[in-house]
């Protein structure tokens, strides 16, 4: 068996086509284009590339960017000064707040200080309550691109069998959230999971998210699953592979990620596409 690959890429240029097209019926209609505004504090290359790339794109589907860099010596209170400016800014219609912050800032405070309506990367804890009661607005962009490669692949997902393995609250735990909604039986597991191979082959979705390169192998796979892989590793030859053993993998899978190029470029558009959400909710559209 020789796994489907679900490309990321092409379906990211389909969903910012189908984007650009929604963004100028909003601009049409209320005469200004969608905002995001990024908040990030300065001396982080990291950081900086990130911030471009959201430019880039907000540029090419029409959202208006605006960069507000702290200074490097900025204090936590100017930070959550910046946020609740932001917040209550009505041109501004989403906020990002770029993480991991720098040591010493106290990252759920900053993120306090986000308007939920507003929180594009879906990390406020309203948000996230939202989600555990299913009733999700504002979804962490990643976990949302694998639903979307696994529901625009058509993958059947009600019934089936899926092991998220990585438990973080912005990958790991909304996507077994999302999978729940979609009548999934999910099953988490993670670093101290007993018998962690086991547990994966019992699965018919596999969802890695662990940041560990190449933890998942085909020897854990049931032949026939399908395989999300969220991992972005770089190796010492500067390499990028993901959290899955690709090439024993798609070997017995039904359907797989690539890294680079699968769940990487579907994640910066369900970011632009918050955007959007959240200018619409903010018009009292009511949630989508």
């Amino acid at each position: 068996m020789t796994a489907m690959i679900l490309d990321g890429r092409a379906l990211a240029k389909l969903l910012r086509e189908e984007l650009r097209a929604d963004i100028q019926t909003f601009v049409e209609t209320i005469g200004a284009a969608p905002s995001l505004a990024v908040v990030k504090i300065a001396g982080d290359p990291a950081s900086e590339r990130y911030a471009r790339t959201i430019r880039k794109g907000c540029e090419d589907v029409g959202i208006a960017f605006h960069d507000h860099t702290l200074p490097s010596d900025t204090t936590q209170t100017a930070l959550e000064e910046t946020l609740n400016a932001l917040s209550l800014d009505r041109a501004v219609h989403g906020i990002l707040l770029h993480l991991p912050l720098p040591p010493g800032f106290d990252a759920n405070r900053a993120i306090a200080q986000i308007d939920p309506r507003k929180d594009v990367d879906g990390v406020h804890p309203y948000n996230i309550g939202l989600l555990a009661m299913g009733q999700p607005t504002m979804v962490p962009n990643t976990p949302a691109g694998g639903m979307e490669l696994l529901l625009r692949n058509t993958i059947p997902i009600k019934g089936k069998r899926a092991t998220v393995v990585g438990r973080s609250v912005v990958v790991g735990k909304p996507m077994a959230l999302l999978l729940l909604q979609e009548h999934a039986t999910v099953t988490i597991a993670h670093s101290r999971t007993t018998n962690l191979a086991a547990v994966v082959r019992e699965a018919d979705i596999v969802v890695a998210a662990t940041g560990k390169p190449s933890l998942i192998t085909g020897d854990m796979v049931k032949p026939g699953a399908v395989v999300i892989d969220f991992g972005v590793n770089v190796l010492e030859d500067g390499r990028m592979v993901g959290d899955v053993d690709f090439a024993s993998v798609a070997e017995v899978a039904s359907a797989i990620t690539p890294v680079p190029g699968g769940t990487g470029p579907v994640t910066n558009v369900m970011l632009l596409r918050n955007v959007l959400r959240a200018a619409r909710l903010q018009r009292g559209e009511g949630r989508e």
